[in-house]
């Protein structure tokens, strides 16, 4: 077994480059959506490079190895530079090919390519599991209709997810009031950093489970759900966040989420400090995957 800072850098290590595997990990470099500090185009690079901590064994919450599963990563999806809608629609063309889809990203933006290709796959629209600071239901992102703001606007209104089956956790960016009232208008339930901190992360997770149920779901994580002072390296910083105990703790009860694909997005390697952003969207990704490996029995 090779020393970790010796193991090849693609995410954990992995060697298989077949867009037909089990679980795909693609980046995604595109950062244009952003509204403050661009860098995410810089996340995938960042986040394998760290994910190479996480190559020792199983996760031992659950005893399961996600290095088990039939693993693949095919490097990053190709963009069309400075073009929004054009790097949109090839994100979704390269995302439609892949049956379940990890994506490490860029900015928010991503989400919603991300989303009308699995919606498709899967044949309607599904639950959401959305972790971040802020909601991105806005209309636009300053004049923006496709920024990392809008994502989830343009999702519930192209019905590409059920509002009555999605929520928000770690929300507490300024937000105005129409923006707040169009979200749960359109019935979805929003956990507020200060709401998760008080119920924590076995309530959390409860509420997750019943918000979702048994349909198909997808995972979207902004690393910015994270607080600042353990996640310091994204575009839009907010305090009083979740911690990454908390975020462990909760992903770890969600084993029965039927999760048909998932993003960490917003990860800003320009900002960082140490690695440790990085190393937490990594580690979300982990984690997601020791889910699927625990789902199909494959242990340590």
């Amino acid at each position: 077994m090779k020393p970790t800072f010796s193991t090849r850098p693609s995410f954990l290590g992995v060697a298989n480059e077949s867009p037909t595997a089990d679980y795909v990990v693609a980046g995604i470099p595109f950062d244009i959506g952003t509204t403050h500090r661009a860098g995410s185009r810089f996340g995938p690079m960042a986040i394998r490079a760290i994910s190479r901590m996480l190559v020792d064994g199983a996760n031992p919450q659950n005893w399961h190895n996600p290095q088990k599963l039939d693993l693949a990563d095919v490097g990053d999806f190709d963009i069309a530079l400075g073009d929004t809608e054009k790097s949109m629609a090839l994100i979704e063309q390269q995302a439609a090919k892949i049956g379940h889809l990890i994506t490490l990203g860029g900015d928010h933006s991503i989400a919603l390519p991300l989303l009308r290709a699995a919606s498709k796959r899967h044949g309607g629209p599904l639950g959401l599991v959305h972790f971040d600071a802020h909601v991105d239901t806005w209309p636009d992102s300053f004049g923006q209709p496709y920024g990392h703001g809008s994502c989830f606007y343009h999702a519930i209104n192209e019905g590409i997810v059920d509002p009555a089956r999605m929520i928000q956790i770690g929300i507490r960016s300024p937000l105005g009031r129409d923006v707040y009232d169009w979200t749960v208008g359109k019935g979805v339930r929003i956990i507020s950093a200060e709401e998760a901190h008080e119920m924590g992360p076995a309530h959390v997770a409860e509420a997750i489970l019943e918000r979702t149920g048994k349909g198909k779901s997808y995972l979207t994580f902004d690393i910015d759900c994270i607080d600042p002072s353990q996640a310091p390296g994204t575009g839009t910083p907010e305090i009083g966040g979740l911690t990454t105990l908390e975020v462990r703790a909760i992903l770890m009860r969600l084993a029965p989420v039927d999760f048909v694909g998932m993003d960490i997005v917003e990860v800003a390697p320009p900002y960082d400090v140490a690695e440790i952003t990085a190393l937490a969207g990594a580690t979300v990704a982990w984690l997601y995957l020791s889910l699927q490996a625990q789902k199909r029995g494959i242990g340590p």
